[in-house]
């Protein structure tokens, strides 16, 4: 694992939470989008070389709203960026580490995730991401 790609967190309202996330980082988002596979809404933030994920469910089955309803609003995940996601996910396998999806998929900024179960990761929900490079 390269860096910290970046900290999401879930929320309950992306318009209200880009206002805060403005006032409190000093910069507007650089990017929103949805992947609707995942029923998320995602805006983006830099702060000098780290960035934040707000994520905001689009249905009430989807990955985030489970969170909301469960946790509250707050700090989802860890993303870490990584060279070759698939060796990356097969050398954790291999650690004993429960992959939640074995087949990395496209999420967003232009990026191939996989995640692993919080279980293994002393609760903490770790994504790892690839840049996904032009043809």
């Amino acid at each position: 694992m390269k860096k910290i790609e970046h900290i999401g967190i879930a929320v309950k309202n992306l318009k209200d939470a880009n206002v805060l996330f403005e006032k409190l980082l000093g910069v507007p988002h650089y990017k929103m989008e949805e992947v609707a596979s995942e029923g998320v809404k995602t805006s983006f933030f830099k702060s000098g070389p780290n960035k934040i994920e707000l994520l905001e469910a689009t249905n009430e089955d989807s990955p985030i709203a489970k969170f909301l309803e469960k946790k509250g609003e707050g700090v989802h995940h860890i993303a870490f960026a990584v060279d070759d996601i698939v060796s990356e996910i097969n050398r954790l396998k291999e650690e004993g580490f429960t992959v939640l999806n074995e087949i990395p998929k496209k999420g967003a900024d232009n990026k191939l995730v996989a995640f692993l179960h919080p279980k293994g990761t002393n609760g903490v929900l770790v994504e790892l991401c690839q840049e996904i490079k032009a043809m």
